[in-house]
């Protein structure tokens, strides 16, 4: 009898090491978190991220950037996302429609302006958006019905009545980025992007900045996807996207903070 309660008291002895082992484990067990944002956030977003892990190294975010209608499509299709960070309200507005986005964590978070750019190590004579009409060349826009920079740029050359003539010579971006690298490459005479977009680049320079009065507001709504599996991860980060510290970060890349 008295080997067996030895023996007894040794299996509970191992079992508590045990339940101590797996609770240990459970709070180094890393959550991930993936974020579905416009490709003109890349910079901005990974700085705050790396701001965030300091504070939440069990929280992996994961990106996924791409145009903010490419990715509307991909969340409405049941792409995994845990948070959505648009750069217009359109795509945004119709998956909180859809119920794809929980109402209850909404939020415009930034603004940003669009600008005319041309390659920064070639003469260029364009100085306006009225001039791209005259370009013997090419101008890259990012795609109107899926880029919401390709879109501000379709309205302001609408506005300006010369979308016809403007058309002709584009050549179209999956999104703002792409542009972007055409006008880095030299492979176009100009493009339009956003003016965080220009100021991260050392090979362009900025030939306009269109009067905000030419084109719909620009504004960058986040939210969080509905169904997500790790709400209280998610409302830790989008909380802390709206904090000083974010903000901070967001002006520095040249967003407007609301």
């Amino acid at each position: 009898m008295k080997y067996a309660f030895f023996a007894f008291i040794a299996i509970c002895l191992l079992l508590s090491g045990c339940q101590t082992e797996m609770k240990s484990s459970d709070t180094t067990k890393k959550t991930e978190l993936v974020i579905s944002a416009a490709a003109s956030l890349q910079d901005a977003l990974k700085e705050i991220e790396s701001t965030y892990n300091d504070e939440h190294p069990n929280v992996t975010l994961t990106n996924n950037f791409g145009s903010s209608g490419a990715l509307k499509q991909q969340i409405a299709q049941g792409a995994k996302a845990d948070l959505f960070f648009s750069a217009a309200e359109a795509p945004f507005d119709e998956l909180v429609k859809s119920g794809d986005i929980d109402q209850h964590f909404i939020k415009d978070a930034i603004q940003n302006e669009l600008v005319l750019i041309v390659p920064k190590d070639h003469s260029s004579s364009i100085k306006s958006f009225q001039d791209v009409q005259h370009i013997k060349g090419k101008v890259a826009l990012g795609t109107p019905e899926s880029v919401p920079a390709g879109t501000y740029g379709k309205e302001i050359f609408t506005k300006l009545n010369i979308w016809d003539q403007v058309k002709k010579n584009t050549v179209y971006g999956k999104d703002v980025r792409q542009v972007l690298s055409y006008v880095e490459t030299g492979n176009v005479e100009a493009g339009v992007v956003y003016k965080t977009d220009a100021l991260v680049s050392k090979k362009v320079k900025i030939a306009a900045e269109a009067n905000q009065d030419m084109h719909s507001p620009i504004i960058y709504p986040v939210g969080i996807v509905k169904g997500t599996e790790h709400l209280e991860e998610a409302k830790s980060f989008f909380q802390f996207l709206q904090s000083k510290a974010a903000k901070s970060i967001f002006k520095k890349y040249g967003f407007q903070v609301t």
